[in-house]
């Protein structure tokens, strides 16, 4: 039997191409997403089987041009011209097909093996548009197809394709001389491709593309040149005499002179391969934009859309969340305990077992299904393309800041995670306005946050939970606005609005498997987070919570006494206790660990209530019997499970009627919070300092100054608005 050949495929395209679509109908569940070595842009990768090939599929970053001016631009540059790709895929929107072929263009001019996929080709159709594949195809010198990815249709043909360019590349390979520029570049361009033909090591880059770099300053263009033996001699002697003759031609423009040659080549491939109607349809995503994008009722359908995504993560995750709260608290505790009594394991180890490591993910665990609600939504929203028309509405709103639409991308993207929305502030030309962004993002609700706000609001607002949550997330929105404009007329005063051009894609319904993907991808995140990051600070608060060693109550403990130092600071925001600010400590790692930290803490302090008498914990050689806090349902399983493994043990519960820890820590919180003092809480969690993970990320962008800046900024603005939200309260008898 013969081994399985390798083969590795770029899939490159335009955003809102369908290019996602084309490589999940490639790898379905066969992916994996990270972040490209040394750079914060992320990556997937996948592979299929097909006949005797395994096939590697790379998605590179959806980018319009391979400039090599943001991030996306230069990684899908350097990884189709120094990885050097058995063959790219270029996916094309067949409904927007002039707009896309600049970049395809590009890629002919890098001469990799490469297939053009005209995707959304049912889009095309339903225009009107008829295009000529078989003319396409002819000349551009590589095989051109038609697809609908979101149907799977053409992804058959697309495999053989890819099969066909592994058995003979020289087919799929587009001629050197593809794309012609006007007489004065072309007669430069082949002088100085005529002088790269001479070396003998150009590391596998084709002569002519390297000239067209060379003229257009590339970097990378000029290493490769200059590491080929006899390769200095052609920049210090053939460049800059061709460079002499262009720049008394174009003056400084050459630049300009080759982007408007291939400009011409799309041009004049659009008209020779595309047909439009004389009277085009006006489409349903016409209609829709109408609506969603009328200068008065763009901003609330914006906030509506919000509400109603929030109403179903209250609203749909509940059920979910209380069952992996019973697995959680139930099985799973019950089996462990069971476990380690049976092991005689020490009550110390059980302890951290059960009341650090369990207690603490276990808490966290609870809230998948809230985040895959909101994520699933996300993805529904950026797929069907409504979240670029989100950006396009708030255009006019970010005016207000001296900003634009632009802005707004990476703060929705705050609403995921904080961390790549930093990093998204990049493609923000004006630094200004890159660093006033990346300050106003931490304001916008994280995931994160989102186990707090739903165990708060099931705990104090029962059916209105949703609507608090919308509202907190709206407050946000509000205060970064009002934050933003203060620090634009005072900080940042060179802020100033640049114009905005968005490219609105066509309304689509998004897949089932691309929304599962999506959701996948940011929930396994989440699950892998748990698994590490809060898995480490929960055992870590175990030890902080117990020491000094054998310390009885929580707060006695070296965490405790710094809580209780900090606690008279949150005393005018109603929340002045020693548990909720040991919370606030630890939720700078993690927001997650806030609540983490909650049932840790409260759980924990209950249990040292009652167990003054006996001793909490008694060493095993003493008597075979010890007390637990948990209630008479998990007490009374644990208890049979003992008398089938180890007959003896004696179990003596602390508490009664508890099913769950969500139910033991939500009877905690009435004790200790209010429902005004709760509010407050929450307008403090989510506009206090962001995660250590964000900090690094805003100082690795802006620089530590501004880093610190927005910690200071986030506590001052969190104090403040928590203080006001229960003081008002008060004034008005809110209890």
């Amino acid at each position: 039997m013969t081994a399985s050949r390798r083969l590795r495929v770029a899939l490159a395209g335009n955003p809102n191409a369908g290019k996602s679509t084309v490589f999940n109908a490639l790898t379905g569940a066969h992916q994996h997403v990270g972040n490209w070595p040394g750079k914060t842009v992320e990556k997937k990768e996948g592979f299929y089987r097909y006949r005797d090939l395994v096939v590697e599929i790379v998605d590179l970053p959806g980018t319009y041009s391979l400039s090599a001016y943001s991030p996306e631009e230069r990684i899908a540059q350097e990884f189709i011209t120094e990885e050097h790709p058995d063959v790219v895929v270029n996916v094309v929107d067949a409904s927007n097909l002039e707009r896309n072929l600049y970049l395809t263009a590009q890629l002919l001019e890098i001469g990799a093996p490469m297939i053009i996929v005209l995707n959304m080709a049912d889009v095309a159709e339903q225009l009107g548009y008829k295009i000529d594949v078989g003319r396409f195809a002819q000349l551009v010198g590589v095989p051109v197809l038609t697809a609908v990815a979101s149907k799977e249709i053409g992804i058959e043909a697309l495999r053989e394709q890819i099969h066909h360019a592994a058995e003979a590349p020289e087919f799929h390979t587009p001629p050197p001389d593809v794309l012609q520029y006007d007489h004065e570049l072309e007669k430069a361009v082949r002088h100085l491709t005529e002088a790269l033909g001479t070396l003998s090591d150009l590391q596998g880059y084709r002569p002519r593309w390297l000239a067209v770099k060379l003229i257009e300053g590339d970097k990378q263009a000029r290493r490769v040149v200059r590491n080929a033996p006899g390769g200095e001699a052609v920049l210090t002697t053939v460049l800059p005499k061709v460079m002499r003759k262009l720049q008394r031609v174009y003056g400084e423009d050459v630049d300009i002179a080759l982007a408007d040659a291939r400009y011409a080549f799309v041009r004049g491939l659009a008209r020779q391969v595309l047909t439009l109607p004389k009277h085009p349809p006006r489409t349903l995503s016409d209609r829709i934009d109408q609506i969603v994008t009328n200068r008065w009722l763009g901003i609330p359908l914006f906030l509506f859309f919000m509400y109603v995504m929030f109403s179903l993560v209250q609203n749909v995750s509940a059920p979910f969340m209380d069952w992996i709260d019973s697995i959680i608290s139930g099985p799973v505790t019950t089996w462990t305990l069971a476990g380690l009594l049976a092991l005689h394991a020490p009550p110390w180890l059980i302890s951290l077992i059960v009341d650090g490591a369990i207690a603490g993910v276990g808490s966290v665990l609870t809230f998948i299904p809230s985040l895959m609600v909101m994520f699933f939504a996300l993805a529904f929203m950026e797929d069907s393309g409504y979240l670029a028309r989100a950006a396009f509405v708030m255009d006019k709103a970010m005016a207000f800041l001296g900003l634009n639409g632009r802005a707004f991308i990476p703060m929705i993207l705050g609403f995921g995670c904080n961390v790549p929305a930093v990093y998204a502030t990049r493609t923000i030309e004006n630094r200004a306005a890159r660093v006033l962004t990346g300050l106003l993002i931490p304001f916008m609700s994280c995931s994160a946050r989102l186990p707090v706000y739903v165990v708060f609001g099931m705990a104090f607002f029962g059916k209105d939970a949703g609507l608090v949550v919308w509202s907190l997330y709206l407050v946000g929105i509000v205060v970064a606005a009002i934050a933003g404009w203060v620090l634009s007329k005072v900080v940042f005063t060179e802020v100033h609005k640049s114009v905005f051009v968005l490219e609105l894609p066509r309304y689509r319904l998004p897949t089932w498997q691309g929304l599962w993907l999506h959701t996948w991808e940011h929930t396994s995140e989440f699950i892998r987070k748990a698994g590490t990051v809060i898995l480490g600070i929960a055992i870590l608060l175990w030890f902080l919570l117990n020491l000094p060693w054998g310390v009885q109550n929580p707060g006695e403990s070296y965490f405790g006494k710094v809580s209780h130092a900090l606690a008279p600071i949150y005393e005018p925001a109603g929340f002045g206790t020693w548990q909720a600010a040991g919370a606030l400590i630890s939720g700078f790692v993690a927001k997650e660990v806030v609540i983490s930290t909650m049932s840790q803490i409260y759980i924990g302090e209950q249990e040292a209530k009652h167990l003054q008498e006996p001793p909490v914990l008694q060493p095993w050689e003493d008597a075979k019997a010890i007390v637990v806090g948990f209630g008479e349902a998990t007490w009374k399983a644990t208890q049979a499970l003992l008398d089938s493994l180890t007959p003896g043990i004696r179990l003596f519960p602390t508490a009664s009627g508890d099913e769950g820890n969500q139910t033991e820590l939500s009877r905690a919180l009435h004790k200790a919070f209010t429902p005004l003092s709760a509010l407050a809480f929450l307008v403090y969690v989510l506009l206090y300092t962001p995660c250590m993970a964000t900090v690094a990320a805003q100082a690795q962008e802006y620089g530590w100054q501004w880093a610190l800046f927005s910690v200071g900024l986030g506590l001052t603005t969190a104090w403040l608005l928590a203080t006001a939200v229960f003081q008002v309260g008060r004034l008005l008898g809110v209890g």
